[in-house]
């Protein structure tokens, strides 16, 4: 049985996970570089990337309130797109996240080996395993230790604005455009990776409090704090340190405040560097950590990845797994190159997220329910798409290569080990069967049915005896016109079968019951409903009439629920009647009860449907 991870994570957790995985080498290293290729513009370049992050952005907010699962945006990109690029994308993700995580714990290891003088490397790898025993204790516990850091950090970066701003130097700014607009495109790329753990929280989805609130709210503030901090701490830098020499800095926020506070005010920067360094760790090893755990979960990875400690309910073996990956980056791997490749494939991912929330949508899969909705479908998804494009192109052919290189290992894994154990059904193949197919053969009801338990255990519904006899009721999909008789000696015979009573006397007591008043309940509804004989006995089944049943008074009914009851179950019929009407009360149910795809999607349609439960 597939176990549950433990919910910890509040909206101030979301928010300092994802603003920890930003701030650190995004911040701390690159506004140097990226001032030898643009100039002051850089100011820009930053705010630019940070832009193009909103359509993903809000896309992955979306997909993540409808699947709060481990994973993701693996998980979504694997029911959006099948195994393959699913399978593609959990390695790619995962890949790129430790490799963040481990550049981080070196940059810990350069400010500690300062102090220390002890080998860099052997410091990463004593951080790295601190970070592993920390995560392995439990989410709450490194989310906790996730809020402290990101919020001191913010601090001295507060500090270092304030103070500075009393200094900042105009002419430092002149020309604003000194290398043209174009380098300042060229270098939204380029920084592009400051942005790279933004949407990575989406990863603990499944251990989020209330995540259709906390998720999106919680990125959203996150993704605007962050690129309001670089904008004005790139912009005292650049006031305050001489061109020449923010050219060639890998220290630049340290050097500027040296500038202006001295060695005290730099060493205190220095802190906040080392802060953010460990903040990125930190996340880094939570959110990668679950990737292996959703994958696993598929079959793409072997089940020992499911592993969860009975103790503090974190996936520990995926834990140690992903530890080990960053103690052999720290000690053998050439990072720089490699973390070019990484944001290369979120760039990909966030191109992926975007075509995934157009693939939900465009499936009418009923039992895609997200608590948030991206706003301007499916134009924000478009221009996302094609940002992330361009951003790729602006990558450069080597990076792109590279990246293919990884990927082709991603698509071998799936030949030679995925293939015969993961199912195949995903929304790509709902879209291409309601475009090509009337045969309904190419999907199951595998997908839909994971959607729906993930509804039901995301907004915590109770499965009471109505929600019970719904999955276990029978359904009909009529799609010629029928007369009342026929229908209820079509009915007759099925329950007739199924509670071992004579058709013939259920299909007079459903005439007769139609006699006394009709169960028409309002246009285009009706509700059969008799009492038989013998104790314990209640059945439902669910009709669809496409083009209608004529009933009396020539009513004709698309939306039919058949009750059958004994006497002793009185005061369920009561209640099960209750359910039904405020079901079908919503303003969307005729049309999504007309539009529903097969059986499996009408019961969802009832189950999902909010009402009060009992």
């Amino acid at each position: 049985m597939q176990k549950d991870l433990k919910k910890e994570l509040t909206l101030l957790d979301v928010f300092c996970v994802a603003t920890g995985a930003m701030i650190s080498s995004g911040l701390f290293i690159l506004p140097g570089l990226a001032f030898a290729q643009a100039g002051p513009a850089i100011i820009l370049s930053y705010i630019i990337a940070g832009i193009f992050c909103i359509p993903a952005l809000l896309s992955m907010a979306e997909l993540t309130t409808a699947m709060p699962k481990a994973g993701g945006d693996y998980f979504y990109i694997m029911r959006g797109f099948g195994p393959l690029l699913g399978t593609v994308a959990g390695f790619s993700t995962w890949f790129s996240l430790s490799l963040k995580g481990a550049f981080a714990l070196i940059g810990m290891g350069a400010y500690l080996s300062i102090i220390t003088n002890m080998p860099l490397n052997i410091i990463a790898l004593l951080c790295c395993l601190f970070f592993i025993f920390l995560n392995l204790i439990g989410v709450k516990e490194a989310g906790r230790f996730q809020v402290f850091l990101v919020i001191g950090l913010l601090g001295i970066l507060l500090s270092y604005v304030l103070w500075g701003m009393k200094t900042v130097s105009p002419v430092n700014f002149s020309p604003f455009f000194s290398q043209g607009s174009g380098a300042m495109f060229a270098t939204a790329s380029f920084v592009f990776i400051s942005y790279g753990g933004l949407t990575k929280v989406a990863a603990l989805a499944e251990e989020t409090k209330n995540p259709g609130r906390n998720l999106p709210l919680g990125m959203s503030l996150s993704l605007v704090v962050t690129s309001i901090f670089y904008a004005l701490v790139i912009f005292v830098t650049i006031g305050v340190l001489a061109p020449a020499t923010l050219k060639t800095t890998l220290t630049p926020i340290s050097d500027g405040a040296g500038a202006f506070g001295g060695d005290v005010f730099k060493v205190i920067i220095s802190v906040g560097a080392f802060l953010a360094f460990i903040s990125t760790a930190n996340a880094g090893i939570m959110t990668a950590s679950r990737y292996p755990l959703g994958m696993s979960r598929d079959k793409l990875l072997p089940a020992v990845f499911q592993k969860i400690s009975s103790r503090f309910k974190t996936p520990y073996f995926a834990i140690f797994f992903t530890g080990a990956f960053m103690i052999l980056a720290i000690l053998f791997f050439k990072l720089e190159l490699l973390v070019k490749v990484a944001s290369s494939i979120l760039i990909l991912l966030y191109i992926l997220a975007n075509l995934t929330v157009i693939l939900f949508r465009e499936s009418k899969i009923l039992s895609y329910k997200p608590k948030f909705h991206s706003p301007f479908y499916p134009y924000l998804q478009i221009l996302g798409i094609l940002g992330g494009v361009f951003l790729l192109i602006e990558m450069g052919a080597f990076v792109v290569f590279l990246t293919t290189i990884f990927l082709l290992l991603g698509f071998s894994w799936y030949k030679i080990y995925a293939q015969k154990r993961a199912s195949t059904d995903s929304a790509l193949i709902h879209v291409l069967e309601r475009l090509v197919s009337k045969d309904k053969e190419l999907t199951s009801d595998s997908l839909l049915i994971e959607l729906k338990d993930i509804v039901l255990r995301r907004d915590e519904i109770v499965e009471d005896r109505f929600h019970k006899l719904i999955e276990e009721g029978r359904v009909l999909d009529i799609e010629a016109p029928v007369k009342i008789k026929d229908f209820f000696r079509e009915i007759s015979g099925i329950l007739g079968q199924e509670l071992n009573l004579d058709p013939q006397g259920l299909f007079k007591n459903f005439m007769e019951r139609e006699k006394e008043s009709s169960t028409v309940i309002r246009k285009g509804l009706a509700i059969p409903h008799i009492i038989v004989e013998g104790k314990n006995i209640f059945k439902i089944i669910l009709v669809r009439a496409k083009t209608g049943i004529i009933f009396p008074g020539d009513e004709i009914v698309h939306i039919i629920f058949v009750l059958v009851g004994s006497a002793d179950e009185r005061n369920l019929h009561l209640k099960v009647l209750a359910a039904i009407a405020q079901i079908t009360q919503n303003p969307e149910f005729d049309k999504k009860w007309l539009n529903a795809g097969n059986a499996e999607e009408l019961k969802n349609i009832v189950l999902l449907t909010e009402r009060r439960r009992e």
